[in-house]
């Protein structure tokens, strides 16, 4: 079977084929870095590491780029998110920017998201940004005005082809606003005039200035991946205006399409309402890991359809995690099992089960990467290994691992909910935790004391041992790094 995708773009469902055989370029808008991280982020994250995982699982090499935003993202009243987040903390916009960033990929880790091949700053990348600018000014898609340069909407006829946005015509037709540089009100920003205060602003042909926060993904994109790549990711609440203005200013410049097929996550609610930072309806990934597993938040994360909203609450939470604790009671007992297990098999033809769950599960996951349906497939597998390792018939070898394979396969690699280093027996199990905890509150004792060396020691030496330690503001999280024993 093909793998098939939903294209927001094309509103179908088609076969996959990327440019290059075997080969996939994938660019993923990722956060403005001014503040914590949500669940809201976690889930579309946590998507698209899946999609990742499986494009790789099929054999294809990924090149997955995702860019940080740290200039430019625009709020409606103008100022910059970053240097009104600065401003607000008495801090320099480029302090803000480290720290939130810093968190970012902590939380990450800490979900078992992959890290991107590629994670390119705004900032970083300006000559490029202006560099796309001069060209769109050059062939007629964009004006400068005041010291501020503006894409122009009317010299693009597909403008509101990915978001199905018909723009008005009684605007379209209103060639001067006065007061706003603007030849028309839907016309973006690519460069924006910086007061002289402003903290983020670097020189331009047009002055002293910062980029607009739409012109990065376009410049960034096209310098790591091509002026036309496979897969463009994000959030629905980002189809328009900032999927819209990519799609016109790059293939604007480049002449040629931009991004083939483009997948979208959709929003997490609270109530029905999107969990946002504006709202300040949203829960942080820290928060959020002082009470659940990180397996478990990945597993909510499946319990739609990565296309569809999700109402978050605590009873779904609470749900996932019986989910969760449903499959890992399976595989710790298959794994308990394997210690002394007999080298005769007598139930051999649990191979056709397991051959089929495998199966049930591709095939979700070639439909358009449906997480859901692999998930129930997978629940369903466990209910029968239950049947069969208490049902008091002896379990060779054999059978016990090409269940825990399948498990750590599909459930580990592939979704990243099922730890491949959790421990085999419940006794060995307390011990390990208990030795591990133990060894974190003695680095809480070293770092009270500061004695940083012993601190540090005691953290590299756990991480040596694939623990990973995550410190949060009131206490220090740990996981089973994914690799360990791989």
């Amino acid at each position: 079977m093909a793998l098939r995708v939903y294209n927001v773009l094309t509103r179908e469902k088609e076969d996959f084929v990327p440019i290059n055989d075997g080969r996939v370029s994938m660019y993923v808008c990722g956060p403005t870095v001014y503040d914590y991280s949500h669940l809201g982020h976690a889930r579309t994250y946590v998507s698209f590491d899946m999609i990742v995982r499986y494009l790789r699982y099929r054999g294809n090499d990924v090149l997955y780029v995702q860019n940080i935003t740290d200039v430019g993202h625009l709020l409606d009243s103008g100022e910059d998110r970053i240097q009104k987040k600065a401003r607000q903390s008495s801090a320099l916009p480029m302090q803000i920017v480290e720290r939130y960033a810093r968190l970012y990929f902590n939380d990450m880790d800490a979900l078992n998201v992959g890290r991107p091949d590629i994670s390119p700053r705004a900032s970083a990348h300006i000559p490029e940004q202006i560099e796309m600018i001069q060209t769109l000014i050059g062939n007629g898609h964009a004006y400068e005005s005041e010291g501020s340069v503006y894409f122009d909407i009317e010299s693009w006829p597909d403008y509101g082809k990915l978001s199905n946005r018909k723009l008005d015509e009684s605007e379209t037709g209103t060639r001067r606003l006065a007061g706003t540089g603007k030849h028309n009100p839907e016309d973006f920003a690519l460069w924006k005039r910086a007061d002289p205060e402003h903290m983020l602003q670097w020189n331009s042909p047009w002055g002293a200035g910062y980029p607009g926060w739409h012109i990065e993904c376009s410049a960034m994109s096209r310098k790591y991946l091509g002026q036309t790549f496979d897969i463009h990711g994000g959030g629905i609440d980002n189809i328009f205006p900032h999927n819209e203005c990519e799609i016109a200013q790059s293939e604007a410049a480049n002449g040629v399409p931009f991004a083939r097929y483009w997948l979208l996550v959709g929003s997490l609610t609270i109530n029905g309402e999107k969990m946002s930072k504006s709202l300040n309806n949203f829960v942080t990934i820290a928060d959020a890991l002082k009470k659940y597993r990180p397996e478990v938040i990945r597993a909510f994360s499946f319990s739609a359809h990565y296309s569809n909203p999700t109402d978050y609450s605590e009873e779904a939470l609470e749900s996932a995690q019986k989910g969760w604790e449903r499959l890992m009671t399976a595989v710790r007992l298959t794994r308990e099992q394997l210690i002394n297990a007999p080298d005769t098999d007598a139930s051999a033809r649990f191979s056709d089960t397991l051959d089929a769950t495998r199966q049930k599960v591709i095939d979700a996951l070639d439909d358009d990467f449906n997480a859901p349906t692999a998930l129930a497939a997978l629940q369903t597998l466990t209910r029968e290994v239950n049947t069969l390792l208490n049902g008091g018939e002896s379990v060779g070898r054999s059978t016990l691992e090409a269940i825990d394979k399948l498990y750590t396969e599909l459930g580990g690699t592939i979704l990243g909910i099922i730890p491949t280093a959790e421990v085999a027996a419940s006794g060995d199990a307390k011990r390990e935790t208990g030795l591990i905890e133990l060894l974190i509150s003695l680095r809480k004792q070293a770092r009270d004391q500061k004695q940083w060396a012993l601190s540090d020691q005691i953290r590299g030496q756990l991480a040596a041992l694939g623990v990973v330690l995550e410190d949060r503001a009131e206490s220090t999280a740990w996981h089973i790094a994914e690799n360990v024993g791989a």
